[in-house]
């Protein structure tokens, strides 16, 4: 089994799953890999990457961007508008850093990790409760 590992400094490319939205990442030092249980999170399954706003740019497809938010309207989802992959949101507990899906970026599978934290986004620390962890997914790989 292989490990998701990145190298600090360097750009990632990634898109949506029509190629209509394109992005480029640069990665910083000791980036946090995790999950979600938070309702929405919950539902799109993603594995996301913490990285500062700053770090990310659009090359491609920014007006097939599509914005939806709840609740606090803190967090800011963007999708394709025509395939409807998450490639990244404005997360809540850090309005400066967006949680990148990394199935998004090209090269990588989320099926190289074999532990994925997941983060207690139902007691959101938004909400005055602490920032948590509920536990970890994990993936153990049939030996066929």
């Amino acid at each position: 089994m292989g490990m998701v590992k990145f190298e600090e400094g360097k750009a990632y490319e990634g898109g949506c799953h029509c190629g209509a939205v394109r992005f480029s990442v640069t990665m910083p030092p000791d980036p946090l890999i995790r999950r979600c249980n938070c309702t929405i999170c919950a539902m799109k399954g993603v594995v996301m990457i913490d990285v500062p706003i700053s770090t990310l740019s659009i090359t491609q497809g920014e007006d097939a961007l599509t914005l939806y938010t709840f609740g606090s309207g803190a967090a800011k989802h963007r999708f394709c508008s025509r395939c409807g992959i998450h490639p990244f949101h404005q997360l809540r507990s850090e309005p400066d850093h967006y949680g990148v899906n990394l199935a998004c970026i090209d090269g990588i599978s989320i099926y190289d990790l074999p532990d994925v934290p997941v983060f207690d986004g139902q007691n959101h620390p938004g909400d005055g409760n602490d920032y948590a962890y509920v536990g970890t997914l994990r993936l153990d790989r049939h030996s066929d």
